[in-house]
């Protein structure tokens, strides 16, 4: 009876997600979810009726990645290099069209490459070692885990099968280590010379320069006995050549009281006076003073205002004029990682910089397919505690809409003409309201471009706008491109949400003692956005 009144309640919120436009759905994203939903990724256990769905989930996003980039594959078939990343891990080296696909010729060896990845992994927790998975102005955007500390190093089988209860691998597996590692573990007096310098050569490799460390702890700490590290806090100052990030943002665990709060985001402020939390947001000033963001004001911010500065930061730092890369990390790599990889790679997918050839159902198949599910996202353990990250990825996309998220809008202003001398903020002013439109809504006759200074935030100024004339070819088509990006980022929202809501929505509720499904149902829908809330925020 339980299982009926399920089904129907499934069906209901289906129907739910159907009624209006409803989005155009990727072949197979019903199939990925419920994979994702039902077991995490583990490269060596592709095999049987999961490893056929693995598998055509992994063959569809090398399609999506050769769409609009000619890459090499560094493979990883039997977990060999990681055991929670993709066993294709991709690595992406040129946009590219059609025909140059046929006459692709790498610019990188694979072999030399994947031997520097061997060299390195030790030197962060779980063996997940710096990752490229965007290409943007030629940089690589990366990821990986933060840096394993002696507890992980020193007995990595035994000391972790023992700390995670025995009853997974969920630091490493004992087949992950080899000869190499145990001789670099014999040396303990250069120990962490060598892995982190391993670790150091990769970076420098990919051309990373900027590491943004999203960890709330200075080192990760169990039973008294320090798990993981950071660059941050490294002693020997190894790192002291990359420019350094701490950017201290909530583990997975907040993400309940999310759920709990209806899936409100707005409100919800993390307890920063919790006695494991000791890292303080670091950020150099030559990075921040063009965001217009008090930074110091932080720890007052709810989970919309700091996931939305914090983007804010990332895309200034891949938008700069310089070629450097990018690493992002957490603890682990698989939670808050990818939610700020997912929402980097789809924000500049909507400005059109990236993934130029996808739609919104394809883009949106790839980043849970690629930067979620092949990367190891524990969504079956979150979703047994109500630790719901994984939604709140998508479900925030309404907040990235507008032009302040966009990297268009610094680009615009990098290559902006001399201002129209004949048009002047005195005419602006005497052109009555409903005549001039919105200062920054796009959809009016002409829009003000805010720029990133104090003018901006609250007085009008002339220095703080200029003026975007109709009929200009390449401002209309820039417009454009501010108001496409809405659209884009709302259809890939809609998407997740009918996909989410009729395959994994039901499981991501938590029983009723009185069994009243109707009422659980109801709390999901509100939360998705089904219904309870206004059409535009959708």
């Amino acid at each position: 009876m339980a299982g009926a009144r399920a089904a129907a309640a499934a069906s209901s919120a289906g129907s739910s997600a159907s009624s209006g436009n409803q989005p155009p759905q990727e072949p197979g994203l019903g199939e990925l979810l419920e994979e994702f939903s039902r077991t995490q990724y583990r490269a060596k256990e592709c095999s049987g009726i999961g490893g056929s769905k693995v598998e055509r989930i992994e063959k569809r996003c090398l399609e999506l990645f050769g769409r609009d980039y000619c890459f090499s594959v560094i493979p990883n078939m039997n977990g060999d290099i990681c055991g929670h990343y993709p066993r294709h891990i991709v690595f992406l080296e040129y946009e590219s069209s059609e025909k140059e696909k046929d006459t692709f010729e790498s610019t990188v060896q694979v072999s030399k490459l994947q031997d520097l990845i061997h060299r390195s992994k030790m030197a962060r927790c779980r063996g997940r070692f710096v990752c490229p998975v965007i290409l943007f102005k030629g940089k690589h955007i990366c990821r990986s885990a933060t840096l394993a500390g002696w507890g992980e190093l020193y007995g990595r089988s035994g000391y972790n099968y023992f700390f995670s209860g025995g009853a997974d691998d969920a630091w490493a597996d004992v087949e992950d280590v080899t000869e190499e590692d145990c001789a670099v573990r014999s040396g303990d007096t250069h120990l962490f010379d060598k892995v982190r310098g391993y670790d150091i050569k990769l970076l420098r490799y990919l051309s990373v320069k900027y590491i943004c460390d999203l960890m709330v702890e200075n080192k990760k700490v169990k039973f008294g006995m320090n798990v993981t590290s950071s660059e941050k806090v490294d002693k020997a100052q190894r790192y002291a050549d990359f420019t350094l990030l701490s950017i201290p943002y909530p583990g997975c665990e907040f993400f309940k009281e999310y759920k709990d709060r209806d899936y409100m985001a707005e409100g919800l402020i993390f307890n920063w006076k919790q006695d494991y939390v000791d890292a303080p947001l670091s950020i150099p000033d030559f990075l921040t003073h063009s965001l217009n963001i008090d930074w110091s004001q932080y720890q007052s911010w709810d989970l919309v205002q700091q996931t939305q500065n914090y983007l804010k930061l990332l895309l200034s730092l891949v938008n700069s004029d310089d070629d450097s890369g990018l690493l992002v990390h957490c603890i682990s790599g698989w939670d808050r990682t990818p939610l700020f990889i997912s929402l980097l790679r789809l924000s500049l997918w909507a400005d059109g910089l990236i993934h130029t050839s996808l739609k919104p159902a394809e883009i949106l198949y790839l980043t849970v397919a690629y930067d979620w599910f092949l990367f190891g996202h524990m969504l079956v353990d979150r979703l047994s505690k109500g630790e719901e990250i994984f939604f709140f990825c998508f479900n925030f996309l309404k907040h990235i809409t507008s032009e302040e998220f966009s990297a268009l809008k610094t680009q615009r202003r990098k290559s902006l003409p001399a201002r129209d001398a004949g048009f002047t903020l005195e005419d602006i002013c005497m052109l009555r309201r409903k005549d001039r439109g919105s200062t920054t809504s796009l959809g009016s006759d002409f829009s003000l471009v805010m720029e990133s200074s104090p003018g901006a935030a609250g007085s009008f100024t002339y220095e703080a706008v200029e003026l975007v004339p109709a009929g200009a070819p390449t401002q209309a088509a820039w417009l454009a491109a501010l108001s496409n990006r809405e659209t884009r980022l709302q259809e890939v929202r809609s998407a997740f949400l009918a996909a989410y809501s009729s395959t994994v929505g039901l499981r991501a509720i938590a029983p009723s003692p009185s069994g009243a499904i109707g009422g659980l149902l109801e709390q999901f829908a509100r939360g998705v956005g089904l219904r309870g809330i206004s059409s535009n925020a959708l």
